[in-house]
């Protein structure tokens, strides 16, 4: 079925820019873009509908490609703890920190985790994202994390909304591991990854390569499986040190390494050569009050693509506005709008893997688009807070929430 999409203004995001087309249009064939030009050039056809966007600004629809919208629990009574001086080591102490998500993760069933991360999903989708990604790392064992998994395959079949899943399982020890790091990453490559993986549940690996989690070493073995399995690779690096793990990511082409506020310019050049996507997550830099910000410079200067992600988690983002995002970007990282907007774009679907199909507005690619009644695109970094009048398309079928 063919649609026309007339009366916009489209920036298509194609090659990371904007790339404006005025008083454009777009025909959609089913789930795919057709064809994308000056409405004054439309193809002649006999069109099943043919829409108005009412001058409105058409963009790719958003990408998340950072997020751990699935868990248990809520950690605000922490983040009030630590306003009135309490100290991350001191909550930890208490039992709280990631181990308190992991209790009540291993606590909630399918469904009560299915039914709280649908609530922040939703949020998400409102905000004209079309496209996620949901890492487990939670339950941190083989049941928990299927249970997480599960969730996030769940959520992609009953939203409308592309869902992308990341076996996160090397993300903290568990306690039943407690001082024995080395053997839950063997129990991870040898029993974990593999049962998953011939479950269908993973999209791709990721890992928490850090001091007060797992060594380049430790991260490196379960590396070394995913590539067995024949799944992508992703990494948490260099977000409180620089332990060099965005450079381990690029020695084995992984999507993306994230956080990158400790990375080094010879990190910059390895991940540049590989074609590993930077993600940077401001929400968490601004939620931690941190004060040591990513390279933007050396990123820059060697051609690394940036994406821009929520990080949407309990205990250190949390984001359900990938807009705020933007806007963060801008602000504390001095990003141009237009580089923002890229980054939950073009650049996030390719840090998921899929900037063949997603990402920009060009023939050939999936019809996920979002029509704003917006003065110019800078808007979507500009405004905080609250809902852009908006009609959001997926796979060529207007699903607004």
């Amino acid at each position: 079925m063919k649609t026309l999409w007339q009366h916009c203004h489209v920036a298509t995001m194609a090659s990371g820019k904007y790339s404006i087309i005025e008083d454009a249009a777009m025909v959609t064939a089913d789930s795919l873009i057709e064809w994308i030009g000056p409405r004054s050039q439309v193809p002649s056809a006999d069109y099943a509908q043919v829409h108005d966007l009412q001058g409105a600004w058409v963009t790719p629809g958003l990408i998340d490609c950072h997020t751990h919208t699935v868990f248990g629990g809520n950690r605000s009574g922490e983040f009030e703890q630590r306003l009135q001086g309490v100290s991350y080591a001191e909550i930890a102490a208490q039992g709280g920190g990631i181990a308190s998500t992991v209790r009540a993760t291993r606590a909630a069933s399918e469904d009560e985790l299915f039914a709280s991360a649908e609530k922040r999903l939703r949020s998400l989708l409102r905000d004209g994202v079309t496209t996620v990604e949901i890492k487990s790392g939670y339950g941190l064992d083989l049941v928990n994390e299927r249970k997480m998994l599960r969730v996030a395959r769940r959520l992609g079949e009953a939203l409308p909304v592309s869902v992308r899943a990341t076996c996160l399982a090397a993300h903290a020890l568990p306690p039943e591991y407690k001082d024995r790091a080395d053997d839950y990453i063997e129990h991870i490559c040898s029993e974990m990854l593999p049962a998953l993986a011939a479950q269908g549940l993973v999209d791709a690996v990721d890992a928490f390569c850090e001091y007060l989690a797992f060594s380049p070493a430790q991260v490196e073995r379960v590396f070394k499986v995913a590539q067995q399995l024949g799944l992508p690779v992703k990494l948490h690096a260099e977000q409180l040190s620089s332990l060099h793990g965005s450079s381990l990511a690029a020695r084995y082409h992984a999507l993306s390494a994230d956080h990158l506020e400790f990375m080094t310019e010879a990190d910059a050049i390895a991940m540049a050569a590989a074609g590993t996507v930077a993600v940077l997550l401001p929400g968490a830099f601004y939620f931690l009050r941190e004060t040591q910000l990513p390279p933007m410079e050396a990123l820059r200067k060697h051609g690394v693509k940036i994406a821009i992600a929520s990080d949407l988690n309990p205990g250190t983002s949390p984001a359900l506005s990938v807009r705020l995002m933007l806007n963060m970007a801008c602000t504390l990282f001095r990003m141009t709008p237009e580089e923002a907007l890229a980054g939950a774009t073009q650049h996030a679907a390719t840090a998921l893997g899929m900037g063949d199909t997603h990402g920009s507005l060009e023939v050939g690619k999936v019809a996920d688009f979002v029509a704003w009644q917006i003065d110019r695109p800078a808007d979507l970094a500009y405004w905080l807070g609250g809902e852009l009048d908006k009609r959001v398309v997926r796979h060529g079928v207007d699903v607004t929430v």
